[in-house]
């Protein structure tokens, strides 16, 4: 669980964004990162001095760039750093905690070549809260599709541990470690509730299933 509990007159206006393809990030989940390109790096040194906070966001490839780069999906979400070690060969290895996930409202002027934004918190606020929620639907459901739909990927879990984690951690850890698409996590990202994004994973494992015994299906016939 996050050391870091803002509330909402503590969260920052504006804020630098890491535009990274695949990568997910969801409040009450811990991203690990190798920071190595030079803008990022001084993303990073200004976060540690700062807060240390910044935004995970994903590309969105259906629109247009922009002077800044690539256009931006309208959701991503905060992360403080928890953990950070800096390498011989100066780079940073950092864990970044979610914190609450965020709306762009506009991306304002960039810093030391890093892109930054002025966020929208007021669709998440139930984010700084979400350890309270539950998911609707059994546990060994969920895990055992998990289980089943990582290990078909050549995954493997460690089945136990993640069975003590309470119901947002469970799902947070499951969405952000499956394989899934940059378009499937963003709608995972972006549904609504903790309950809702359970479901959206457990369709997800069902799809993939399905997916998986159509070419068997052909090969016997």
């Amino acid at each position: 669980m996050p050391s870091f509990h803002p509330s909402p007159e503590t969260l920052p206006e504006s804020f630098p964004v890491f535009p990274l393809i695949g990568a997910l990030l969801l409040p009450w989940g811990r991203l690990p990162l190798n920071i190595f390109e030079p803008r990022y790096i001084a993303m990073t040194e200004d976060a540690l001095a700062a807060g240390r906070v910044f935004g995970m966001i994903q590309p969105d490839p259906s629109r247009r760039p922009t002077a800044n780069g690539p256009a931006l999906y309208q959701v991503g979400c905060l992360g403080r750093i928890v953990f950070f070690a800096e390498t011989d060969d100066r780079r940073f290895l950092i864990t970044l905690a979610g914190v609450i996930r965020f709306r762009v409202a506009e991306e304002i002027e960039m810093r030391r070549g890093y892109r930054r934004v002025r966020a929208d918190f007021a669709p998440y606020w139930a984010d700084l809260d979400e350890h309270k929620a539950s998911l609707a639907l059994p546990r060994d459901q969920l895990l055992q599709k998990a289980c089943a739909y990582l290990a078909a990927h050549g995954y493997k879990i460690e089945a136990e541990a993640i069975r003590a984690l309470p119901d947002v951690e469970l799902v947070a850890s499951l969405a952000m470690a499956c394989p899934f698409t940059p378009a499937e996590k963003q709608a995972l990202l972006q549904a609504p509730t903790l309950a809702q994004r359970a479901e959206a994973l457990l369709a997800l494992f069902e799809i993939d299933r399905h997916a998986r015994l159509i070419p068997s299906a052909k090969q016997e016939s």
